[in-house]
């Protein structure tokens, strides 16, 4: 079980450059006894064969090596029960776990009423377009889904979207000793303005206790001490809720501000999964945990509106951060928790 993950965590795959690492997984699948498909760089393989389609997801891709790993991030150690290497919880844990989950079912002769589709897709860190959108839109439609993403093997039905925002602040330049005589306007004073309006404003919240607040958080204005700026840019994110759609909010925020709004990104729309569908139903028993709602985003936001639950081993906060880790007791978890939400749900609806 650790062999796979360390094989995978050994294997670079920054976003884009995942081809040597989907090269190892669709080997892995074939060997295992499945038919891979290849799409780009995102390896797909069913089993099973009914009408009823449910996917399980996860990413090879990883951020770059942040500073302060104590060795080598891509060579995975093994000590105390955990294996450390950069990607091990975000997300090779999960892909691991999905994997293994499916060759036990195969092993077990699993036929079931419906068709797992494994899918292991790249560029989620960046959000790029030959990741599971492309992937998504070669394959045979799903009904629902398994998101693998560090969650202490909780299961999400809700998580924010995110929605990027690119401001401009125009003023008139000149000497700083003249400004008040000239009458200039002074495009970093328009900006602070508008940054203290956005650090008052919230949105409706969501189920009554997930607000959302902008965040200001590139700031670029000024080529001098002692000219009066006459450009100031500024980036925000806004992390969405469910409740709140993206357009609107974009024009609500351009009515409160001074500066031209511009939105870089609304791809990440939020998502949510009503707690009674039959995945989500399979995930609190497979887990024996409650659902809860997320403050980050994956690529179930990019999934189109299929029903899905975020679901996997490991733990969020220990993403993209140095000496990066998964224990050897969350992946065996993980294995199982899989292998119990995917016989859960087909015995749900296999037969409706």
């Amino acid at each position: 079980m650790l062999d796979l993950l360390a094989k995978l965590v050994s294997i670079r795959s920054l976003s884009r450059e995942e081809h040597a690492c989907a090269d190892f997984v669709e080997s892995w699948a074939r060997n295992a006894g499945f038919r891979p498909k290849r799409i780009g760089n995102n390896i797909v393989f069913e089993l099973g064969g009914g009408p009823r389609r449910l996917m399980l997801n996860s990413h090879i891709d990883t951020v770059p090596q942040c500073s302060g790993w104590l060795a080598d991030p891509w060579t995975p150690r093994l000590a105390d029960g955990r294996l450390t290497g950069l990607g091990a919880n975000d997300a090779k844990g999960c892909v691991a776990a999905m994997l293994l989950a499916a060759r036990e079912l195969e092993e077990q002769g699993w036929d079931g009423p419906g068709t797992l589709v494994v899918l292991i897709s790249a560029e989620e860190e960046i959000g790029g377009e030959s990741g599971i959108q492309l992937a998504l839109s070669q394959i045979e439609p799903v009904e629902a889904a398994i998101n693998g993403e560090p969650t202490g093997l909780a299961p999400c039905n809700a998580q924010r979207g995110m929605l990027l925002l690119n401001c401009h602040s125009q003023g008139s330049s000149g000497h700083a000793a003249h400004a008040h005589a000239l009458g200039l306007e002074n495009a970093v004073h328009s900006a602070a303005r508008d940054i203290v309006r956005l650090s008052e404003m919230q949105f409706e919240p969501y189920e009554g206790i997930h607000v959302s607040r902008p965040q200001v958080t590139v700031v670029s204005g000024g080529l001098s001490h002692n000219q009066v700026p006459d450009n100031c840019d500024f980036q925000v994110d806004l992390r969405t809720t469910p409740n709140l759609d993206h357009d609107a909010t974009l024009e609500y925020i351009r009515g409160q501000l001074e500066c031209e709004v511009r939105c870089r990104s609304m791809r990440y729309m939020p998502a949510s999964t009503a707690a009674d569908h039959p995945i989500v139903r399979a995930a609190v028993a497979a887990s024996g945990k409650q659902t809860y709602f997320s403050n980050t985003c994956s690529d179930w936001s990019l999934y189109g509106g299929i029903p899905t639950v975020k679901l996997g081993p490991g733990e969020s906060e220990r993403s993209h951060r140095p000496e990066e880790f998964i224990l050897a007791t969350e992946l065996e978890q993980g294995v199982r928790v899989y292998r119990d939400t995917v016989l859960g749900y087909f015995g749900e609806v296999g037969h409706v």
